[in-house]
């Protein structure tokens, strides 16, 4: 008998990929989204479904989910209150995998990278295990909602909860592409492109199409877990930056700086935050892809990308507590002569 997955945020940069997974994996799925974004083409002619759902719209879930489902991925959870509508449900679901953040992970003197502008960076060990200590649960901050999201599941659910913490997540269809940073200098034809922290910055990656298969494998084996999920390397932003120079064919130099100001990328930081992934490796997780591997087609998407209207495009992004592209401060501080 087919399987039946419903995928909440279907439509984004997660839902997309997880689905083309499990249809390639011969299960039936329906797409559930706000409507933002159009359901794929190629999905629907595989036989996909594609519900438009506001989830905060009460018993939505319920009606979506029908007669049951197999499988219920939610790529967009963030707090304890969507945490409460999935427990909902859960008596016609056979489990669920739900998408954290690592951002969740705390140091010994309570820090995390929420507050490390304000409290400093965390010293966190190098790799981060799933029981490293988390923030507390609660409304503070991204990673205090998504800690009360994992808490309440964890606690209050009978069937099978899966936990995933990624770490910087890429791929197509992101409002958070950070490969944007350098794409952008590129067709702008900036002949120097600074890095903070001299480019040894570690903030791992993770492919979209990792987290879809380690969400399949981990349906494979339901049962209650937290598991990290990351690339299979840990890449420095130096190297981040060679591979997207590579892809766009850039014939300028990107050049290490001791700064902590000038050249902060959205992978810059001054600590490395390495993820260990061995638990999931456990389940016969196997990565679909290397960072080296997926960035191609990333430029590409974003070479087609309307230059003057990327804030509206990449609001995550736009959001960013620094300009990103202050060129002028660049240049002010020499870049543009060494």
């Amino acid at each position: 008998m087919t399987r039946r997955a419903v995928i909440v945020g279907g439509t984004g940069q997660i839902g997309r990929a997880v689905a083309a997974e499990l249809l390639d994996g011969g299960w039936h799925v329906t797409l559930a989204a706000r409507g933002g974004r159009a359901c794929p083409e190629d999905f629907l002619r595989r036989g996909a479904a594609f519900v438009a759902m506001d989830r905060e719209q009460p018993g939505i879930l319920g009606k979506v989910i029908g007669d049951g489902a197999d499988a219920v991925i939610d790529a967009v959870a963030y707090d304890d209150g969507h945490a409460r509508q999935l427990l909902a449900i859960e008596g016609d679901v056979g489990a669920f995998v739900v998408i954290s953040s690592a951002s969740v992970y705390r140091d010994d003197q309570g820090r995390s990278l929420d507050e490390a502008k304000e409290n400093g960076f965390p010293q966190l060990p190098v790799p981060i295990t799933e029981t490293q200590p988390t923030v507390d649960p609660g409304p503070a901050t991204y990673s205090t909602r998504k800690v009360a999201l994992e808490r309440t599941l964890l606690d209050g659910a009978e069937r099978p909860v899966t936990i995933l913490r990624p770490g910087a997540i890429h791929g197509m269809h992101s409002s958070h592409p950070r490969e944007w940073w350098f794409v952008k200098r590129m067709l702008d034809g900036r002949p120097l492109i600074p890095l903070a922290y001299e480019g040894r910055s570690r903030f791992h990656t993770t492919a979209a199409a990792n987290i879809a298969a380690l969400a399949a494998a981990a349906l494979e084996h339901p049962e209650s877990r937290i598991l990290n999920i990351a690339d299979p390397e840990a890449l420095t932003v130096a190297e981040v930056g060679a591979l997207i120079a590579e892809r766009m064919g850039y014939s300028g130099r990107i050049v290490p700086l001791a700064s902590d100001t000038i050249g902060l990328s959205p992978w810059s930081i001054p600590q490395s935050f390495v993820l260990d992934t061995r638990a999931a490796t456990t389940l016969g997780y196997t990565p679909r892809m290397a960072y080296r591997d997926a960035v191609g087609p990333i430029c590409a998407w974003l070479s087609r990308q309307d230059a003057d209207a990327w804030e509206a495009a990449f609001p995550v992004l736009a959001g960013y507590s620094w300009p990103l592209f202050d060129y002028a401060s660049e240049d002010k501080a020499g870049v543009a002569t060494i």
